[in-house]
């Protein structure tokens, strides 16, 4: 569920200032003269505001590209993205004038952004052309991308998923599974090459190879980077092995040998998600079976959710209406008003923090369900095409719990986006990417029994003792996630070393999968096969440590918004909803943007200032005492 706020790899329609602009400054320089502080102060207002233009051209471009998919916009989209490389790393280059200058805090850290952000890219116009070209054909290959059980019955990513979250039959798993990963196979020699170019581009601004280059932007050395994830790893691991072997054991007991391999790994198409990477929808296999939890159930919210919508917005009912045809203009229109529905539930509970309502060009602008005229990418996003108001999301809402935390999700993008508007533009950035994809991911840690109770979806709040349940449902996405998330990048990142060859993507792709995750494909696969490219951040080309840390900062961010809110008791059984002392104490962190080091931002917000498990641990603490047990009592597999 990525940002889509598109900085110093920007698409490009308008005229930028020119590497040397005109007057005394290019005067002082060609005659060798040292650059000054004030000559540094002026590029940087001329690169902000021509770097603001670059962002607004660059977004209208992108977001035609992903909700109208053609050949034609496809080429546009790669045309414009060229031209603004080119002229990024110009920019870019001139930025090294000053690198021996004694710069104020604020300028030198603009200067800093500037360069660690620059996108991978060959300063050759021929390689330039052919990488963007690449980038936007990846992306058209995934958005484009179909499974045909039949010739007249086509599904995209959407509808195989939604079998793959409900299907029980493992027969049809493996085929939905297989028939989605085929996707990715007309990919890969595309892949191979675009990886050459950008590594191409990323040596060439000193750094070693493009995963290195990515790695560099986190306020600390690539390698102190790469450690810090290993070290929080090392925190989660034990936590992650104990669910691990208990939804192993639950899915042999539910499927018997389709899910025991001799390995102990699991087959990924029983994990109830097409990429295994969240475990949520398996939930009914493997919740407690314990009578005493059997009166606590989990709030069945999808069913909740629809009730309500139905009773409040009469333009949505029709969507909910049995043997409902949705493709109809009535459908159709009741479909979109339950998804724009959808996003209000995480607009209120920002605004029961303080924050202001959401500008009317959001409603009007955002895509909230899929059209029925043409190819979209349907992966949920965030957008702010013109860095100050024009706020989106792209999605393709269906009213269901996944869908209603992941609003949450990408409006936290969004109220983080119009937070730091303000800045100079080479601030206006989370503190970390990894910042930015926990925001909204803490505010949903407070849907809890309590908050679905205060907005009417449910008639009670269980007791503590019903928790089990629950943590277990929230770790089967939390915690399951944080090794899928990074195998990924770990993969990415031997692919850019060179460490991976493309003879071995796919090989390499399972042997990290099965490291890190302990899962395993449902078939033989083979090197004719290209799996990652299943995974839409691989062909989009989105960093994905990001994700990693921010399912780990939102823990932090969400026990200093708890801490804040006067909250006292079990970490997990918190909601700061309509807490203002909460919403000022996120505010402040918001607005600064990426002007300080992102320790610094942390340590304001929560008193620590590196990325911490302890309160992920904290609040999981019940579960991990209670998988343990189940683990040590269940029969030998």
């Amino acid at each position: 569920m990525p940002i889509r706020q598109i900085a110093v790899s920007a698409l490009l329609g308008v005229a930028v200032f020119p590497v040397c602009a005109p007057g005394p400054i290019c005067a002082q320089t060609n005659a060798g003269a040292q650059p000054t502080v004030e000559e540094a102060r002026q590029f940087l207002d001329r690169a902000n505001a021509d770097l603001l233009k670059l962002t607004v051209a660059a977004s209208h471009a992108q977001w035609t590209d992903e909700t109208y998919i053609t050949e034609d916009t496809e080429a546009t989209s790669a045309l414009l993205n060229e031209q603004a490389t080119a002229r990024i790393l110009a920019i870019t280059a001139e930025s090294h004038r000053f690198d021996h200058v004694q710069l104020p805090p604020e300028l030198h850290r603009q200067i800093m952004l500037l360069q660690v952000n620059v996108p991978a890219a060959p300063k050759d116009p021929k390689l330039l052309a052919e990488q963007t070209q690449l980038a936007a054909q990846l992306t058209g290959m995934y958005g484009k991308g179909k499974y045909c059980p039949t010739p007249d019955n086509c599904m995209g990513v959407d509808a195989i998923s939604d079998i793959m979250a409900h299907s029980r039959d493992p027969e049809e798993l493996t085929k939905h599974w297989v028939g989605w990963h085929a996707v990715g196979a007309p990919m890969r020699d595309k892949y191979a090459t675009f990886v050459e170019l950008q590594n191409t581009g990323s040596r060439e601004l000193g750094y070693h190879d493009t995963g290195e280059l990515w790695r560099a932007g986190y306020d600390m050395t690539p390698a102190q980077f790469s450690a810090e994830l290993e070290r929080a790893w090392d925190q989660l691991e034990p936590l992650y092995r104990e669910l691990h072997t208990y939804v192993r054991s639950r899915l042999i007991a539910k499927y018997g040998k389709a899910a025991d391999r001799p390995d102990g790994l699991i087959p990924a198409q029983l994990l109830g998600n097409m990429w295994a990477q969240e475990w949520g929808n398996i939930y009914d296999i493997v919740a407690p079976t314990d009578p005493k939890f059997s009166q606590f159930q989990p709030v069945d919210l999808e069913s909740a959710l629809k009730k309500q919508i139905a009773e409040k917005d009469p333009a949505a009912a029709p969507a909910f209406a049995s043997g409902a045809d949705l493709s109809s203009d009535k459908g159709h229109a009741a479909t979109l008003a339950a998804g724009r529905d959808m996003v209000h539930y995480g607009e209120d509970f920002f605004k029961s923090l303080g924050f202001a309502p959401l500008p009317k060009t959001f409603w009007e602008r955002s895509q909230f369900v899929h059209p029925r005229d043409r190819d979209v990418v349907c992966h949920a996003s965030a957008w702010d095409v013109d860095n100050v108001e024009d706020l989106r999301v792209k999605m393709c809402i269906e009213v269901n719990a996944d869908y209603f935390t992941t609003v949450h999700h990408e409006l936290g993008h969004n109220f983080y986006q119009r937070a730091y508007n303000k800045q100079p533009f080479l601030f206006r950035n989370g503190a970390n990417d990894g910042f930015h994809e926990a925001i909204g991911d803490s505010i949903a840690l407070s849907i809890t029994p309590a908050y679905l109770k205060t907005l009417g979806l449910t008639d009670s709040e269980p007791p503590a003792e019903a928790d089990i349940p629950l943590q277990l449902r929230t770790a089967l996405d939390k915690v399951a996630f944080l090794p899928f998330a990074l195998a990924l990048d770990k993969w990415r990142w031997e692919v850019f070393s060179g460490q991976i060859k493309p003879a071995d993507y796919n090989k390499a792709w399972w042997d990290l999968r099965a490291k890190y995750q302990r899962v395993a494909p449902p078939v033989k696969r083979t090197e004719a096969d290209f799996d990652a490219g299943a995974k839409n951040h691989i062909p989009a080309n989105v960093p994905y440590a990001r994700y990693f840390l921010a399912r780990i900062y939102q823990f932090q961010f969400y026990k200093a918004m708890c801490d804040a809110s006067g909250y006292k008791g079990p970490l997990n059984r918190c909601s700061f909803y309509g807490s203002k002392a909460a919403g000022d104490n996120l505010n402040r962190m918001l607005e600064s943007g990426q002007s300080r080091p992102w320790q610094e931002t942390l340590k304001q917000m929560t008193g620590t200032d590196h990325l911490d498990a302890q309160p992920m641990l904290d609040y999981f603490a019940p579960l991990y005492a209670w998988l343990k047990q189940q683990n040590q009592t269940a029969p030998a597999q």
